[in-house]
This record gives C-alpha cells, sequence and structure tokens, in this order.
C-alpha cells in the first residue's frame, strides 16, 4: 500500500473551491476559498470530447452553465466559451469553465494542494481515470506534495493507478458495503473519504487498523465537524469557508 508518511495534507479542505460562495469549480471560487485561509482545494475533473481534462461535477451542463447537453460530449473549444458564473450570481457572470491545467498552475504558483475527484461522464470511467491521473502526474511532476486523486469509481482508480502509480488515491464512499476495505486495499489507497454520517468509532478504527486516512464530505454543520474532529478524522470537506476556519 503506498501509505504517505507523514500525512502531507491539512486536516480542512474547501470544497469545489469555495464552496457555495463562488460558483463551484471556477476559478474565481478556489481564489475566494485562498482569500478565506483555507490552503488545500477539492475539484471534480473530466474529460471533453476531445480529452482535454476540465473541471465541472454534473454530466451534464444545465445547472452551471444554462446550456443543454452533457459536457463530455463537446469539444473544449466549445466548453471554454461557457459561462459557468452567471448562475450564481451578476459578480460572477462570464466566469470560465477552468481545465485541471489552469487550476494546477494557481495552486502551484500559490503553495496550495488538491483533492482531484475523478468524474467520469457515464461510460467512461477507465479513459478518464487515466487520463486524469497522467494529466495530473504531468502537471505536478517536481511538486513537493502531490494531489491526491479520489473517486466513487472503482474502475477509474483502478485506471488511475495502472497510468500514475505514484500518486496518492482515496475511494469515496456514499454508504458502506461490506467489501469496503477490501476495495480500498485493491486499489492502493491511501485514504477513504466517507459521507461524514459514515463515520463512528468502529469504521473509524477499521479504517485505521487497515492503515487507511479517513476523510469526510460535505461537513457544513458544527456539531457535525465537532464529531468528526472527536473521532480524529483526518480530513474534512466543507463548503461553509465563511464558518469554518481551516487553523483549526
Amino acid at each position: 500500500m503506498n501509505i504517505l508518511h507523514p500525512w502531507p495534507y491539512p486536516r480542512w479542505i474547501a470544497h469545489r473551491g469555495a464552496g457555495r460562495l463562488a460558483p463551484e469549480n471556477t476559478l474565481a471560487a478556489f481564489r475566494l476559498g485562498a482569500e478565506y485561509g483555507y490552503r488545500m482545494f477539492e475539484c471534480d475533473a473530466k474529460l471533453s470530447q476531445d480529452g482535454v481534462v476540465f473541471l465541472m461535477h454534473d454530466a451534464t451542463l444545465t445547472r452551471t452553465t444554462g446550456m443543454p447537453g452533457i459536457g463530455g460530449d463537446q469539444p473544449w473549444a466549445a466548453l471554454s466559451q461557457l459561462d459557468a458564473g452567471r448562475w450564481h450570481s451578476r459578480r460572477y457572470a462570464g466566469e470560465p469553465l477552468p481545465t485541471l491545467a489552469a487550476l494546477a498552475r494557481f495552486c502551484l504558483a500559490n503553495g496550495h494542494l488538491l483533492n482531484i475527484e475523478i468524474k467520469p461522464t457515464p461510460g467512461t470511467d477507465a479513459e478518464t481515470g487515466a487520463t486524469v491521473a497522467r494529466e495530473a502526474a504531468r502537471l505536478w511532476t517536481d511538486a513537493a506534495v502531490p494531489p491526491l486523486l479520489s473517486s466513487f469509481r472503482p474502475d477509474a482508480l483502478a485506471a488511475a493507478r495502472d497510468a500514475a502509480p505514484a500518486l496518492p488515491r482515496a475511494l469515496l464512499l456514499d454508504a458502506m458495503r461490506g467489501d469496503w476495505l477490501d476495495i480500498a486495499r485493491q486499489l492502493g489507497c491511501v485514504a477513504i473519504v466517507c459521507n461524514h454520517a459514515l463515520w463512528d468509532a468502529q469504521t473509524v478504527a477499521d479504517a485505521r487498523a487497515a492503515g487507511f486516512r479517513q476523510l469526510s464530505y460535505t461537513v457544513n454543520d458544527e456539531w457535525a465537524a465537532q464529531r468528526l474532529i472527536d473521532l480524529g478524522i483526518d480530513g474534512i470537506i466543507t463548503d461553509r469557508v465563511d464558518l469554518f476556519s481551516p487553523a483549526g
């Protein structure tokens, strides 16, 4: 297992840049998260029709760009012209979709760290996992701390492992399954990222005993954050960059 010693990532991680305070997965959101003192961000990465790695959570374009269709079906030349900020507020109208390369430049220039969730368009798990991993390995070649790759899709993580085995990986879970630890082992993961409600004393102990770090998403309430801190969770992904101090 590719365990990182010591663990190089901070506990507090800003979800999709700055959570809900700016349009998710845009450079404006990552800049705003940094203004609140966050040193690590989570983002969603998928492929354009012509193989460019860009940032977007949904398979469809509608919610964050107002356009119909599936993002992965469009070439980057078309995607790069979309307005990914107007849906959020007038302040961010005209904010474009960024590539992973653009986000890497921002992070590396400012000493920020990144959790890249591999978010395949349906039917492209292996291709997306491999391409995102190769691109991340290229962009962070000389970085002191590599990005942490994560995914709900085991096939995507397996392809990422095969394409860039040196990059750390994490298994994302929205429900506990009987073979969760076995899957994480098979994928060579260093961490498991769960819906925060799934962590309790037993699951944390099981993950630790198996050698995995524990991270949680998406934690937006003080009571939930304190519960996880009391459990000793390694990472907390939050939208509420305005509520939680990343120094806490």
